[in-house]
């Protein structure tokens, strides 16, 4: 079967099994070419190809309803609901997600780009199916990494006292994005590597080799039910969630995949099927991986597994940056300790934890517990430093105001991937957080332009005692490490075309250089104000460009409401000051995916566009 022929899932139940495992080889290859050439998730969606193939031999989408965790591991599923043409643009602009997306297609029930809202989800479907007096399954996929976090834990609680029927697939690879850690994870590896699964698994097999998925079966189910919890070992895990529970299942034997879900397809109430998969299977370069470095993908050769690197030889990362940075005070502040919730190579903190093993804690997918830990290490009189990606830190909103900002304590947040990130998307665009943190009290919020800024923004932090927010965008920036320099509290810094300037722009990050340079090619008469404190905001310095009365443009490259420029025009009202002044931001609306100077151009938000409402105010004036 041509991949590209598949319109719908219907299109393959008539397949054999060699038919179905031929396509499993298929699907594999077309995955590694075509992610080769537009950078995408690989890993999870190479280890779950038998497994997205069999349910949707058994099941039928959409009337069922398929909801994976995340939505990254959603490729195969997207194949076989007729997408695979649109691969060519896969997380490119106007192109298809990198998740399920309700707008996409009709299979897409549900939506993500964050861990652990699958079961949530699927019990809010099921209630919404008994009460309508429907007839569908609902089959939430869930890996290891998003069953060990808060929020699985609380949809488990309250699906066990539904008794909803619903089939959870439990996806176990032992990885997240990289491998999994806590207590949790090891129960999960006790169950997997139970000695009695061999006798178990046996059982089952010759169970559904002598009967047909019909009434037959399902007559017998209670007598299985009750062997499996007698034979394998920590299953009472599940149950003790009043979940029945069928496994560990070999992810990658298609037929037994296939029997298991037509034996559990019209049981009654929630049923977990444990299912084991190998991360990147197919791909030796992925199966390989143990850091999640094929987790996420740009470009790569396929021949070689090479990425194709285009960061130039003086940049480095952000993250890279950040964590540098950190090493260097670790060393000097046995006191500083590094925290993040699963997202250790993500990071870059891979070098803290070899040098600084028991000062490093990766709190696995638990973002709000990991804030929390993190205020009360500070509480303790330790300086906790945690790097979170910005989008997740909206999960974590109320530990930051509540533990770390209401009780002021000094924790240091490194607000990763702020900013527009490209091809992820909504669900990953890290452009909420000046808005959502400004209006905390006793919070430092703040951005470097530079790598160098970056250490120092790091460096003054932990000589504060004060919780200290730095934002960082994805990408590179040249690496100048040098000597620490305290930066002031609330002081931006101004580069002056001339000592009377004509107009001040107002911009932060890595904007700033560019605005310079590209002011100073042009020729403008301009000042360019480094703004690199949100919140406390240089007053001082506000107070003087209006003063001088000279228009004021404010480029931002996030939410304008609640951003900088909300600040600088509430300053102005409260001050009672009418200076003149244009806003250039992003309006209300979620940013699709795309690369990112495309969305910047689509956005209104890209450099020429600002210096085209720049040279205006210039001519008014």
């Amino acid at each position: 079967m041509n991949i590209l022929d598949i319109h719908n899932p219907e299109d393959i139940k008539g397949l054999s099994l060699p038919e179905l495992e031929k396509l499993a080889n298929e699907i594999r290859s077309f995955l590694v070419d075509s992610i080769s050439q537009t950078g995408g998730h690989l890993s999870s969606n190479l280890g779950i190809v038998e497994l997205t193939l069999a349910m949707h031999y058994v099941f039928s989408s959409p009337n069922d309803k398929f909801i994976y965790d995340v939505g990254h591991q959603s490729y195969i599923h997207k194949i076989l609901t007729g997408r695979a043409k649109e691969f060519a643009h896969l997380r490119q602009y106007k192109g298809i997600s990198g998740f399920q997306k309700r707008k996409e297609s009709e299979h897409d029930p549900w939506e993500a780009g964050h861990s652990s809202t699958a079961l949530s989800a699927a019990l809010g479907f099921a209630v919404a199916r008994d009460l309508n007096k429907q007839n569908y399954q609902v089959l939430p996929v869930v890996g290891d990494g998003s069953l060990a976090s808060g929020m699985s834990f609380e949809a488990l609680n309250e699906i066990g006292s539904e008794k909803r029927k619903m089939v959870i697939v439990f996806n176990d690879n032992n990885m997240s994005i990289s491998k999994n850690v806590g207590a949790m994870s090891q129960t999960f590896t006790k169950l997997r590597s139970s000695k009695r699964y061999t006798g178990f698994k046996q059982g089952l097999q010759e169970f559904l080799s002598s009967n047909s998925a019909g009434q037959n079966v399902l007559e017998s189910l209670r007598d299985l039910k009750n062997n499996i919890k007698h034979t394998v070992v920590d299953a009472s895990f599940f149950d003790d969630f009043g979940l029945d529970y069928i496994g560990p299942i070999d992810g990658h034997n298609l037929h037994e995949l296939i029997r298991v879900f037509e034996v559990v397809k019209n049981h009654e109430g929630p049923i977990v099927v444990h299912v084991i998969t190998q991360k990147g299977k197919g791909y030796k370069p992925a199966e390989m991986d143990a850091t999640g470095a094929w987790h996420g993908v740009g470009k790569f050769d396929v021949q070689t597994g090479t990425m194709v690197n285009t960061k130039p030889l003086d940049h480095k990362d952000w993250s890279s940056i950040m964590s540098d940075g950190l090493l260097r005070l670790a060393k000097e502040n046995e006191d500083i300790i590094a925290l993040t919730p699963a997202m250790m190579a993500g990071s870059k903190l891979q070098t803290f934890y070899e040098q600084y093993p028991e000062r490093f804690f990766d709190c696995g997918i638990a973002e709000e517990h990991a804030v929390a830990f993190a205020a009360a290490l500070a509480a303790a009189g330790k300086r906790p430093f945690i790097s979170i990606y910005s989008s997740f830190l909206q999960r974590a909103y109320d530990q930051v105001n509540h533990d770390i900002a209401r009780m002021d304590l000094p924790v240091v947040v490194s607000v990763d991937r702020a900013g527009l990130v490209g091809e992820d998307g909504e669900t990953h665009h890290g452009v909420f957080d000046i808005s959502m943190f400004r209006s905390v009290p006793n919070l430092v919020l703040s951005q470097p332009k530079d790598a160098k800024e970056a250490h120092d923004l790091l460096y003054s932090a932990f000589l504060q005692q004060k919780p200290w927010l730095i934002r960082i965008p994805r990408g590179t920036t040249p690496d100048n490490p040098d000597a620490f320099s305290k930066i002031e509290v609330g002081t931006w810094s101004v580069w002056q075309a001339s000592a009377s300037v004509d107009a001040y722009l107002l911009t932060y990050g890595p904007d700033v250089d560019h605005c310079i340079q590209k002011a100073k090619l042009e020729k403008l008469n301009i000042a360019v104000v480094n703004a690199r404190f949100f919140k406390p905001m240089d007053t001082a310095l506000l107070q003087q460009i209006f003063t001088e009365g000279k228009p004021v443009v404010i480029y931002e490259t996030d939410m304008k409401a609640g951003g900088l420029s909300s600040a600088i025009l509430e300053y102005a009202n409260d001050h009672h000051v009418h200076p003149t002044i244009t806003r250039l931001g992003i309006d209300d609306h979620f940013v699709c995916h795309g690369n990112t100077q495309v969305l910047r151009q689509q956005e209104s938000i890209d450099l020429d566009q600002c210096f085209i409402q720049l040279k205006k105010v210039l001519t008014c004036d």
